[in-house]
């Protein structure tokens, strides 16, 4: 894995991070008829492992598009920080951990917070309108079969984390660096 440029965002890599912001866009839009499965989880944890810190970006473009198409509202909000702990969560992985692990921590992870979005979504909702604790606490067991369904899914894209990276990474050596 080679480390990207630190410093100044070049024309390319703007391309490429709306690009891929679009595409979590899109890709989102496209599933709605799904409950709570999509890529995006695949996304942030495949674009934060190959461009770090950088893959913020085209996470906060997919969420101003978001805002854009379904509105600035109270439920929108949260998505301003409910997928920081993937990103976390994936900035913390060691990088230097052999590919059969890899192939492992990518995919639990992204379950890991398909099944917990609910409850990252919680506070939110909970400050926004005036929930109790008790409240909160039946909102989030209210929505654990939508967040099981959403951990399920996540798996599901998130068994594409590794090959994607490999890709990514593989196209970036070639044509870009």
């Amino acid at each position: 894995m080679r480390k990207l440029k630190v410093g100044r965002l070049d024309l390319v890599h703007m391309i490429i991070f709306a690009m891929f912001g679009a595409m979590m866009f899109c890709s989102k839009f496209i599933m709605e008829g799904l409950p709570n499965v999509h890529p995006l989880a695949m996304f942030i944890v495949m674009l934060t492992v190959v461009y770090r810190s950088r893959a913020l970006i085209p996470l906060y473009v997919y969420v101003l598009l978001d805002g854009l198409r379904w509105g600035f509202s109270v439920s929108w909000l949260p998505y301003l920080y409910v997928w920081l702990p993937l990103w976390c969560a994936a900035m913390l992985l060691p990088r230097t951990a052999p590919k059969w692990l890899k192939a492992i921590m990518y995919p639990a992870i992204a379950t890991l917070h398909g099944l917990l979005f609910g409850t990252l979504y919680a506070p939110a909702q909970a400050l926004l309108f005036g929930f109790s604790f008790k409240q909160m606490m039946a909102w989030i067991i209210a929505g654990l079969p939508y967040d099981v369904i959403h951990a399920i899914g996540n798996l599901v894209m998130g068994l594409l984390i590794l090959p994607l990276c490999e890709l990514v990474e593989r196209l970036e050596s070639k044509y870009i660096r």
